[in-house]
């Protein structure tokens, strides 16, 4: 007597994929994290290798606020993708508006060391290791948050002129995915830089 084997039917149920957006994003971080290994690498391999003065210790101090404004920055972003998901196209705008001021902020007080460094210190990219890997990392942040602004500027822009609704949560999601890597990225900057590099 032979016996068939049964093969148990299951309902046919919709695979749900991840958004194309976030799985864009997601590869773009791994590929900017492999590169700022290298740089924090770079960084911390040449430190006290230099000759030659200035050393970190003597022209660097703690960007303290600007750094709590960038972190701050995390949560700004994050409130503004809750609050259109919610349809609160208004609040969205006042978070993302809070969002790229946070940020600014932050650019600003990278802008004014960098000045205060160049000029009252004469520490440049060609003046020693110390500085050729210092302007390279805190460069590279400050370039992705320079990028980072003018996305969440132009989502701003979306926003205050109606253009931006509910509808448009996960593209706002995948931004901010990109600002809070670029937030991760200075807690680990600050630290290698401003706390160990001292």
């Amino acid at each position: 007597m032979s016996q068939t084997a049964v093969i148990p039917q299951t309902a046919n149920e919709a695979w749900i994929l991840p958004s194309r957006g976030v799985v864009g994003m997601a590869c773009l971080i791994v590929a900017e994290s492999a590169i700022f290994t290298i740089f924090v690498v770079a960084y911390l391999y040449y430190l006290g290798r230099d000759q030659r003065g200035p050393t970190p210790r003597q022209v660097l101090d703690l960007p303290l606020f600007t750094s709590i404004c960038l972190l701050s920055s995390s949560l700004t972003v994050h409130l503004a993708v809750a609050a259109l998901h919610r349809g609160r196209r208004h609040a969205c705008s006042l978070w993302l508006a809070a969002t790229v001021l946070l940020g600014s902020i932050f650019l600003g007080g990278t802008a004014h060391e960098w000045y205060t460094l160049i000029y009252r210190d004469g520490l440049t990219i060609q003046t020693n290791l110390f500085g050729t890997t210092f302007y390279s990392l805190v460069g590279l942040h400050a370039t992705h948050v320079l990028v980072g602004l003018a996305m969440l500027s132009l989502a701003l822009v979306f926003s205050l002129n109606g253009s931006m609704s509910a509808k448009h949560t996960g593209r706002l999601e995948v931004l901010s995915l990109y600002w809070h890597f670029v937030d991760a990225v200075w807690v680990v900057v600050f630290t290698v830089v401003y706390v160990l590099g001292r």
